[in-house]
């Protein structure tokens, strides 16, 4: 990423703004969680906080055991990127960012039941962290059990979360 060069100061509470254009170019939205720390060299770090990617060998292990009962490609992202992928187009998606049309689901939180896509939101806390997305196998449409399937996973990764 380009340097912007951009200065603020601190105030008097130690707060200090992160400009709108840092913001919407890495889609960080008012309440998104931040990591802050700093390197050796002295450096304050933020970093947008991913809760999904603490989960990550959950997401995995979801993906991999959905996948291989329903035969479809089962898609987990946080609110940035594809965190886990498995099924015949794992390559396409793996660390992936997540699009302007994903996105927009995740926000809603409303879950999308369709027969070429099954979307449902993560939600921790009444706050959307994630989705999971199943694709089906090629000339299939997907049903109810794929959707059932997808909510059993968001539910079942929010509580990790939430605990």
């Amino acid at each position: 990423m380009k340097a912007t060069g951009i200065v603020r100061r601190i105030d008097d509470l130690g707060r200090v703004v992160i400009p709108k254009e840092i913001r919407r170019i890495l889609r960080i939205r008012e309440g998104d969680p931040l990591e802050i720390y700093t390197n050796s060299s002295g450096e304050v770090i933020l970093k947008k906080y991913s809760p999904i990617n603490e989960l990550g060998q959950f997401a995995g292990e979801y993906a991999e055991t959905a996948s291989s009962i329903l035969g479809s490609t089962v898609i987990v992202s946080d609110t940035d990127q594809i965190v886990a992928v498995s099924g015949a187009s794992k390559a396409d998606y793996m660390d992936k960012k997540v699009d302007y049309e994903l996105d927009k689901i995740i926000q809603s939180k409303n879950s999308i039941h369709q027969d070429e896509k099954v979307v449902v939101p993560i939600l921790a806390h009444g706050d959307a962290i994630g989705s999971i997305t199943i694709l089906p196998k090629q000339d299939q449409n997907l049903g109810e059990v794929e959707f059932k399937a997808a909510e059993i996973g968001a539910s079942f990764l929010a509580r990790q979360m939430e605990h």
